[in-house]
């Protein structure tokens, strides 16, 4: 089963790459992706990473979470469900 990390305080010079690179050390990294405004493409700071075994993701959050990446700690925390636009 997959779990998804938030990662949050991202520098907006850290790419995707970079993102994956970053966790992968930890284990087999499903997908990663760091989220960008859509009109001006400028990173929005937060991004998400989904981990195929869920101890490599639980892992990769003990070590990650206050890591610094490129001059800013991050903040890693299990992602929740969007919220419904009702």
């Amino acid at each position: 089963m997959s779990k998804k990390l938030f990662v949050g305080n991202i520098s907006w010079s850290v790419k995707t790459d970079d993102l994956r690179e970053l966790f992968a050390q930890y284990g087999e990294v499903e997908d990663a992706v760091v989220i960008t405004d859509r009109a001006t493409g400028r990173s929005k700071g937060i991004g998400f990473v989904t981990f195929t075994n869920d101890s490599d993701a639980d892992t990769a959050l003990d070590a990650l979470n206050g890591h610094e990446l490129d001059g800013r700690a991050i903040n890693v925390d299990v992602a929740r469900p969007p919220k419904s636009r009702d």
